[in-house]
């Protein structure tokens, strides 16, 4: 794809709100409230503050600024840093196209606890009727079995996903500027309402005192920085090849290093808005903070769904609040999974030079093909199995690649300049940007990395969730040697259809 053939944003707000979009999804809603629950409240909190200045805000504003820079997707912008660096980019485009097909499955979900929020209007404090409604619809058998299951109302709503998701990024940056300037805003006035009535509610304020006021105590556990800063980097949207494809849609005089704050801050307000939501509504109805759940589909499907039905007495009441609460997940899924489909998609176009709107079809088609498979009684399981190993091993193991290839095999101060090149009251320092990425990104993304790895097999003996081996191998670690060993395979397919290669490296330095 040729740079003038390339489309742009239609403004800068343009960009901010689909960065933000792509920024803001699920995990805002439900895993950030989540883990503030399981560390305590407010000391989660600050520790993820420090961790989105530390190493957040800097690899946001590179990932944005070298896509711009060389008007491409991952591959293509580690490429430009040098040749041998481009399987690292499909590293993370392999990691975030296997996201994407579950992704889609997920905002499948939602969209039918939308349509089926009516069933709380029967469900008046009976809590466990109302954390089975989401498991009945699915006919998950909660393990790797029962294939021969399907549920059909999950099927339908996991097609209107994929018809949705395509039509947002069927024309690139042109479609999904439309589409943003609506599902930003929604979800936030579907949580200001929710989090309204929350604050009403007897025991609201307890709520609130508990998640923001920090038990410094809970700063000495190691979980809790671990979980903090993976957090930052599964909320950003950093390392999933999404960034650089968006970066690679700027003009040339977008203002990188302000934008990047803006729109780490307004995730960030985002997510302390859910966790009033969740917080207030869940101390208001009686729940404390041991019946929430780290796990996001706990949270939402399982436990939320609880405190929904002793909202009010009214039944109706109920259910409208429960269709406002899957109408507001459903407008976070949405520009969360397009923005990775069009990551993925980007890549692709660039590496083979395809039309982009083809591309998209196909990684559409192809992608809800596979996520087929998650329909099934097993899929939960499987589901879940996946998600961990792309999001605790591969997004981790990518991270550390990227900060290492940019930090230490390229010169930082050229990353830097482009990221202050249109900027004149706000500059991101040298010492702040050149520490995190040279230090703090690597180190801390390696200690991540290992971390997970030793607690799997010391305290877990190898085996995760408490599934079969094989299951483990098969949709974890097989997974992640297929993501990791992506560019290689493309190296083949290139080489098989003679294609020419491009030098990406003489783009940098023109």
């Amino acid at each position: 794809m040729s740079d003038s053939s390339r489309g742009t944003w239609a403004s800068r707000s343009t960009f901010i709100l689909a960065a933000i979009g792509s920024a803001v999804g699920l995990g805002n809603a439900w895993r950030f409230p989540g883990l503030c629950a399981k560390h305590g409240g407010g000391a989660f909190m600050l520790v993820y503050l420090a961790a989105m200045l530390v190493i957040g805000i800097p690899l946001l504003t590179m990932e944005i600024a070298i896509g711009r820079k060389v008007r491409g997707g991952a591959p293509k912008a580690m490429h430009s840093i040098k040749k041998k660096f481009e399987p690292i980019g499909w590293a993370a485009t392999a990691n975030a196209f296997v996201i994407e097909i579950y992704y889609a499955v997920v905002f499948g979900w939602v969209i039918l606890m939308t349509v089926c929020s009516y069933k709380f209007a029967n469900l008046t404090g009976d809590s466990t009727a109302a954390s089975g409604v989401w498991a009945d619809l699915l006919k998950t058998t909660w393990d790797t079995s029962g294939y021969g299951t399907i549920s059909w109302p999950v099927l339908i709503c996991l097609l209107v996903a994929w018809i949705v998701i395509y039509l947002c990024i069927r024309d690139g940056a042109n479609s999904v500027g439309k589409v943003v300037k609506y599902t930003v805003f929604l979800p936030v006035a579907c949580l200001l309402i929710m989090a309204i009535k929350g604050m009403t509610m007897p025991g609201a304020m307890e709520g609130l005192k508990v998640m923001f006021v920090p038990n410094l105590a809970e700063l000495a556990s190691a979980d809790l920085w671990i979980d903090a800063v993976g957090q930052v980097f599964y909320s950003l949207s950093i390392m999933m090849a999404i960034m650089f494809a968006y970066g690679s849609f700027l003009q040339d005089d977008a203002n990188v290093a302000v934008d990047g704050v803006i729109i780490a801050f307004a995730d960030l307000s985002i997510s302390v808005l859910s966790g009033i939501v969740l917080f207030t509504t869940m101390y208001g109805t009686g729940m404390t903070i041991d019946d929430m759940s780290a796990s996001g589909i706990a949270t939402a499907f399982l436990i939320y769904p609880s405190a929904i039905v002793h909202l009010t007495g009214s039944g109706v009441v109920n259910a409208i609040f429960a269709a406002v609460f899957y109408f507001c997940l459903c407008t976070l899924a949405i520009d969360s999974a397009f923005s990775i489909v069009e990551g993925v998609s980007t890549a692709i176009s660039d590496k083979f030079h395809i039309a982009k709107r083809k591309t998209t079809v196909w990684v559409c088609i192809i992608s809800a093909a596979f996520s087929l498979f998650f329909v099934t009684g097993a899929g939960v399981a499987w589901l879940d199995i996946v998600d961990n190993w792309c999001n605790s091993y591969n997004l981790i193991l990518v991270g550390f690649l990227e900060a290492i290839a940019i930090g230490w095999c390229f010169k930082l101060r050229k990353v830097l300049d482009e990221i202050n090149r249109n900027t004149k009251r706000f500059k991101m320092p040298a010492w702040w940007f050149c520490t995190s990425i040279k230090f703090c990104a690597p180190i801390l993304l390696g200690g991540f990395f290992l971390w997970n790895v030793i607690t799997l097999f010391t305290k877990n003996n190898g085996i995760y969730g408490g599934y079969s081996l094989a299951s483990n191998i098969i949709g974890g670690w097989a997974i992640t040697i297929l993501v990791f060993l992506s560019g290689f395979i493309v190296k083949i397919i290139e080489k098989k259809m003679h294609l020419k290669e491009e030098d990406h490296t003489k783009i940098w330095e023109e």
